[in-house]
């Protein structure tokens, strides 16, 4: 999405207006707040034209329509595949990415109409996949329970990928429209270890806080599945690393675990080899023999992560769901008077 495709209008004058050569004087409204949590980060205001975005047919993504309320994240991860979006703004992937961020202030208003348009079917829509809607830009602008509401109302089934513990505060919302529709609810723990989160996910809530996000869902009784994403060769590979993150997950109570190896496309390729140098840089030549023929490690590698993942969460008992898909809230149904066969877990 280009600076083009979006419309704003003025808000009375109580943000002051961007660089003209850049965005445009009246495209967007710019500003910032003497918080804390919020020092040193720039927010763009925006008024969007659409807010349901088709993914390109050529995409490896398992679904067709998404929900992208923020433009660039906070949680500041060195490895976000969605860092290069951020040149399509004129903004840089680094430092900007982590800190301009685009708000889409009326997406709430948007997607209610236009999921009542006639020409919308009702097809599956997924958050959380480029990046977090539940980044701290959320906990000032509150755009998820308008955007859960409007869902919720229409009966339209979706997803949502976080690492965000925010999305605790729109569970009543998620609930109920887990009664109407298929809700699937994934998130994201790569790895537990903290001194690695530390320095590669810096901006996010710690794996333990992500983990209670799962199990106040799998209490509430909703679905909870873990993308362990990103596996970080090297970093976050080895066996006992694995164990250590597929036993914290199990512990949460998760329906599922599906592990992703790191990719490197441009923008977060350079980003992630600069930080990789900084902290860790005996690994640059044999991340640069590993990605040497694109973005995608080699098959053999995936292969190798996913078949001990699947061991191991065989191993502590998590399946056979498939993380990220929907599921409804259902009646508990009464226990089997014989333990049930063991079933195969199935990764995606």
């Amino acid at each position: 999405m280009r600076w083009e495709n979006l419309t704003v209008e003025a808000d009375g004058g109580h943000g002051r207006a961007a660089d003209a050569a850049l965005f445009g004087a009246d495209a967007v409204t710019v500003r910032t707040f003497d918080m804390p949590e919020f020092r040193g980060i720039t927010f763009h205001e925006v008024r969007a034209r659409s807010i349901l975005n088709r993914v390109p047919g050529a995409s490896r993504m398992p679904f067709e329509w998404t929900i992208n309320p923020y433009r660039g994240c906070t949680h500041a991860c060195v490895y976000c595949f969605a860092r290069k979006s951020h040149s399509y703004l004129d903004l840089d992937s680094g430092l900007d990415f982590d800190s301009q961020i685009v708000v889409k202030v009326n997406a709430p208003e948007l997607l209610r109409r236009q999921l009542g348009s006639r020409r919308w079917q009702g097809d599956h829509v997924a958050m959380g996949t480029n990046v977090d809607c539940y980044q701290r830009a959320e906990g000032r602008y509150r755009l998820m329970p308008g955007i859960l509401a409007a869902l919720r109302d229409h009966a339209n089934p979706y997803s949502i990928l976080t690492k965000g513990t925010l999305i605790l505060r729109d569970l009543e919302l998620i609930a109920q429209a887990a009664e109407v529709t298929d809700v699937g609810i994934s998130v994201s723990v790569g790895f537990t270890d903290p001194e690695l989160w530390r320095t590669v996910e810096p901006g996010t809530p710690s794996p333990e806080r992500r983990l209670d996000v799962v199990r106040t869902f799998t209490g509430r009784g909703i679905g909870c599945g873990v993308l362990m994403a990103p596996v970080l060769p090297f970093l976050s590979d080895h066996p006992d690393r694995l164990r250590a993150t597929v036993r914290a997950i199990a512990a949460s109570g998760a329906t599922s675990v599906t592990p992703l190896v790191l990719h490197l496309r441009p923008g977060a390729r350079e980003w992630y080899l600069a930080w990789l140098a900084r902290h860790h840089p005996h690994l640059v030549r044999r991340y640069e023999r590993l990605y040497a023929d694109g973005a995608y490690a080699p098959k053999w590698y995936q292969r190798r992560i996913t078949r001990q993942v699947h061991d191991l969460a065989q191993e502590y008992g998590i399946g056979p769901a498939r993380a990220g898909m929907p599921r409804r809230i259902r009646e508990p149904e009464p226990a089997p008077a014989e333990p049930a066969e063991p079933t195969q877990l199935t990764l995606i």
